[in-house]
């Protein structure tokens, strides 16, 4: 079974309901049209009706199954632009921009997140990622106890890796370029709650580098090794059933017998689940080396820390791509 069809599994039949902002995007229609068939969620989608027949013709979508909403033309949009001032009044907002704002398709689907009329959105197949990140912190913001948004990779392998993990989590890479150490601990603690999430199981976070348990001296590893004892330190004071370590070199965080050569008394014996990077820089390579030498699926950026759950699509994506992290996408905001 592959990670999409867990997280499928985990998703039908919950109810969680989700807004699909980009309703001119025949893609979205056919994947707003699959999540509906396979009971995964239910789903609210953005746009005229001019706009959403064009992309149901498109998409060959001949019978809808799904919700829309001309959102300019909601009951609630009004109400919506005067509660967006509000927010934004220390930034000396005015109505008329706020009414700009809510006419974005995007901000608009992120208030009816806050608002809870959905549980959770996915968009960013014709929105770009930084307009997806504005709208989540400005509209949704972060989560209780997190400072920082960030983001996950979901790598679904094509073969397990050495300690038998077919799902490995990448963190942070599409959101934060140089995360401090405190930054680090509030990426980690959002994407072992991701990870439990998704799969249900016990974290085992590994805070990667160059070196691995002081094998080496540089000031570039001192935040890794910050970062991994206050870690230690959260997860110990608030009991939580997560294991980590650090600071590691990714074959001593994920291959036992290296593991037990380089860090022999390492709580995590080279079964690291979830993979903490140094930098935006280093996530980034990794993952995308990861997806096309090694033939691994990656799903993301998967955005966390947040409120709610709001997720970004490439703009490359499929109707099939879509429906995937749809359903992770409910995954999260079922906890």
């Amino acid at each position: 079974m592959s990670a999409i069809d867990t997280f499928v599994a985990k998703a039908k039949g919950k109810g969680i309901k989700l807004v699909l902002p980009e309703g001119h995007d025949p893609r979205v229609v056919a994947a707003a049209n699959r999540i509906i068939t396979e009971d995964v969620a239910q789903v609210t989608v953005l746009g005229t009706e001019a706009e959403i027949s064009a992309a149901c013709a498109k998409a060959g979508v001949t019978e809808r199954k799904f919700v829309s909403l001309d959102y300019i033309k909601a009951d609630f949009f009004s109400e919506y632009v005067a509660q967006f001032c509000e927010m934004r009044k220390k930034k000396n907002m005015q109505m008329d921009q706020a009414e700009e704002f809510m006419k974005n398709r995007i901000f608009f689907g992120a208030m009816m997140a806050r608002n809870k009329m959905v549980d959770g959105l996915v968009a960013g197949s014709i929105a770009s990622t930084a307009e997806m990140l504005r709208a989540a912190f400005t509209c949704i913001g972060t989560a209780p106890g997190i400072k920082i948004g960030s983001s996950c990779f979901v790598m679904d392998l094509a073969k397990p890796s050495p300690a038998g993990d077919e799902v490995l989590l990448y963190s942070d890479c599409g959101v934060n370029p140089d995360p401090d150490a405190d930054q680090l601990v509030d990426i980690a603690m959002a994407t072992a709650s991701t990870y439990r999430a998704l799969l249900g199981r016990t974290p085992k976070v590994a805070f990667l580098s160059f070196s691995t348990k002081g094998s080496a001296e540089h000031a570039i590893l001192d935040k890794m090794v910050e970062a991994t004892a206050k870690f230690k330190e959260k997860v110990e004071a608030e009991g939580l059933d997560i294991i980590v370590d650090g600071e590691l070199q990714g074959d001593a965080a994920i291959v036992p017998s290296v593991a037990a050569s380089k860090c022999p008394d390492s709580p995590l014996k080279g079964s690291a689940n979830v993979l903490i990077f140094p930098d935006l820089n280093a996530g980034n390579i990794c993952y995308k080396l990861t997806e096309r030498l090694a033939g691994a699926g990656a799903y993301g950026p998967i955005l966390q820390g947040l409120a709610k759950p709001l997720n970004d699509l490439s703009r490359g994506c499929s109707a099939d791509d879509i429906f995937g992290v749809a359903a992770i996408t409910v995954c999260q905001a079922l906890g």
